[in-house]
C-alpha cells in the first residue's frame, strides 16, 4: 500500500524534497520526449496540419486547470515514489514495438502516453496518482487519434444523406460517397465525415462532465452521449446541404462555405448538449476532500526517487533501442530489371525533361506525366515503405490530399490507390507489391511487412506511382478526363506490370 499521506515534517524540509521530485519528475518526462522525439513531432506535425485536431493544442491547459480544481484535495499530500509500477512498462514497451513494426504512428503515440503515465505514477505514488487522475488521463487527447474512423463515418453520413433523400422523396443515386442529385453532385470527402467534430465534441465532453458531474455513471452517459450525437448532427448537416442544393438549383453553390457553416452547426450542438446537461449537474455542492490522518513519515531519499526514476524509464528506452538494432540490419534495395513505361497515343515521351533513376516523364496533352518505379529493402519498415508511397504521391508536403481508388480494367493489379491534391493539382495512381504480389490494403501487407522485417523478406516491397499534373481541376469534368488519362496509361503497360512477378521472384 502507497504511505502518501499528511506530512507533519516542517514545512522547509517539505518544500526542499518537493522541489527535488519535481526536477526529477521534469527531467524524468524531458528524457521521455527526448526518447520518442519522433512520435512528439509527427503529433505537432499533424495539430498544425490538420483541422480535426486542432484542440490538441488546448489539452495541457486544460489538464492545469483540471488540476488546480482539484488543489484541495491534494493539499498536504506529497509524492511518494513506488517502484513496482514500472513493471507495466513492460508490456507497452512490446505494443509500441509491434506499433512501430507495423507503421502505426497512433499506437506509438498512445504507449508514449502509457510511459509517461506510469512514470508519474511511479513518481508521485497511488494516492497523489488518483488524486490527480482526471487531468493526468486528460492527456491523452494530446494523442491526434482517431483517422481510421474516416471511412467508416464518411459511409455512415452518405447512407444518411441517401436514407433522407428518400424519405423526402428527392431523386438520387448514390455511389460509394458520391451522391447525384438533379442539381449537381456532392462528394462525401475526408473533411466532411465529421471527425473533426466527433473527436472535439468527445474531448469537451470529458472536461464538462469530469467538472459538473461527481457520479460516474452520469459522467459516462454525457460522454455517451458526446460520441453519438456529433454523428447524428453531422449527417443532418450534409442532409441539409444537399437539400439546399436541390431548392436553390445548384449543387456548388449549396456547397460553397460548407466547412463554415458546419462549425456554427457544431456549435449549435455543443450549446444543445451543455444545455442538456445542466439539469443534472452537481457541482453546487463542493466535492469531498480526502485527508489522510498526520503521521511522520521519513523523507523519501534521494537515492531512492533516482532508482524509480530509472525502474520507469528502463523499459520505455529498451524499445526503441531494440527498432534501432533491427534498422541497424536492413541491408540496401535490390536493383531490378524490368521493362520501360511505353508511350501512348495520348502521352508521348518527354525528351526535354531532365533524367531521373527509375523515373520517365511523359506529355498528356497539356499535362505532364511521371511514372516511377521504387524497390525497397525486403527488410523495410512500413514506416519506410509509407514514407516513400507519399513521397511518391505528393502526400508529404501536402496541405489537403484526397484518396481514393481508380479502376484499370485489364491491368494487373486492376484497383489502383488514387490520390488528389488540390493545390498544386496532381492526380496520382500508386499500387503496392508486397511479397511478390499486389497489395489489397488494410492490415495484412502490414502484418507480412513486419514479418519480413523481423525475419527476413522473401521479396522487396515494390512501388509504381504514376502521377498526372493537369493544369487545373476547374470542373469535375477535369478530375474524371484525369482520372481517364491515368487509366488508359496504366492499360497500355501490360509488359511492365506482367514483368514484375517474375523479377521479385529473382531477388528471393
Amino acid at each position: 500500500m502507497d504511505a502518501t499521506t499528511m506530512d507533519s515534517r516542517p514545512r522547509t524540509a517539505r518544500d526542499g524534497e518537493g522541489v527535488r521530485m519535481a526536477v526529477l519528475i521534469a527531467a524524468g518526462l524531458a528524457a521521455l520526449l527526448l526518447m520518442f522525439r519522433t512520435e512528439v513531432s509527427a503529433a505537432l506535425a499533424v495539430w498544425y496540419d490538420s483541422t480535426a485536431y486542432g484542440h490538441c493544442y488546448f489539452v495541457i491547459p486544460i489538464a492545469l486547470w483540471l488540476g488546480w480544481e482539484r488543489r484541495d484535495q491534494i493539499a498536504g499530500l506529497r509524492p511518494r515514489p513506488v517502484a513496482w509500477p514500472a513493471l507495466l512498462a513492460i508490456p507497452i514497451a512490446g505494443a509500441w514495438f509491434v506499433a512501430e513494426r507495423l507503421g502505426l504512428m497512433e499506437g506509438r503515440q498512445l504507449a508514449l502516453l502509457c510511459f509517461a503515465e506510469i512514470f508519474l505514477l511511479c513518481m508521485l505514488g497511488w494516492r497523489l496518482y488518483r488524486a490527480l487522475a482526471v487531468p493526468l488521463l486528460y492527456l491523452f487527447f494530446l494523442v491526434p487519434f482517431g483517422a481510421f474512423l474516416t471511412p467508416a463515418l464518411q459511409h455512415v453520413t452518405a447512407d444518411f444523406v441517401e436514407t433522407g433523400l428518400n424519405v423526402l422523396g428527392i431523386p438520387n443515386y448514390v455511389d460509394a460517397f458520391t451522391i447525384e442529385i438533379p442539381e449537381g453532385v456532392f462528394y462525401v470527402a475526408e473533411a466532411c465525415a465529421g471527425l473533426r467534430f466527433l473527436i472535439a465534441a468527445v474531448a469537451f465532453a470529458v472536461v464538462y462532465a469530469c467538472t459538473i458531474y461527481r457520479s460516474p455513471g452520469r459522467r459516462i452517459a454525457f460522454i455517451a452521449a458526446a460520441c453519438v450525437i456529433p454523428i447524428f448532427a453531422n449527417g443532418l448537416r450534409a442532409l441539409g446541404i444537399v437539400v439546399l442544393g436541390h431548392l436553390i438549383g445548384s449543387a456548388e453553390a449549396a456547397a460553397a462555405d460548407h466547412l463554415i457553416y458546419g462549425w456554427i452547426f457544431f456549435s449549435f450542438v455543443i450549446l444543445l448538449l451543455i444545455l442538456a446537461g445542466l439539469p443534472f449537474r452537481q457541482d453546487t455542492t463542493p466535492a469531498p476532500v480526502r485527508r489522510a490522518a498526520p503521521s511522520p513519515l521519513p523523507a523519501t531519499r534521494p537515492a531512492m526517487a533516482v532508482s524509480v526514476l530509472l525502474a520507469a524509464l528502463v523499459p520505455a528506452a529498451a524499445a526503441p533501442l531494440a527498432s534501432q538494432m533491427l534498422d541497424d540490419a536492413v541491408h540496401a534495395a535490390p536493383v531490378l530489371t524490368l521493362p520501360p513505361f511505353v508511350a501512348t497515343a495520348e502521352c508521348q515521351t518527354d525528351a526535354s525533361a531532365p533524367a531521373s533513376p527509375g523515373v520517365q516523364h511523359f506529355v498528356c496533352g497539356q499535362a505532364r506525366l511521371d511514372a516511377r518505379v521504387r524497390a525497397l529493402p525486403a527488410r523495410a519498415t512500413w514506416s519506410a515503405v509509407t514514407h516513400a508511397m507519399r513521397d511518391a504521391t505528393g502526400e508529404t508536403n501536402a496541405a489537403d490530399a484526397a484518396t481514393s481508388g481508380l479502376s484499370v480494367p485489364g491491368a494487373s493489379p486492376s484497383a489502383w490507390r488514387l490520390v488528389e491534391l488540390r493545390e498544386p493539382p496532381r492526380l496520382t495512381a500508386s499500387a503496392l507489391w508486397i511479397d511478390g504480389t499486389p497489395s489489397a490494403g488494410g492490415l495484412t501487407p502490414r502484418l507480412e511487412q513486419a514479418r519480413n522485417n523481423l525475419l527476413g523478406g522473401n521479396a522487396p516491397p515494390l512501388l509504381i506511382a504514376v502521377g498526372l499534373q493537369p493544369r487545373l481541376f476547374a470542373r469535375a469534368e477535369d478530375r474524371e478526363d484525369a482520372r481517364r488519362v491515368l487509366a488508359d496509361f496504366l492499360q497500355h503497360q501490360t509488359a511492365l506490370l506482367g514483368a514484375i512477378p517474375t523479377a521479385l521472384a529473382g531477388t528471393r
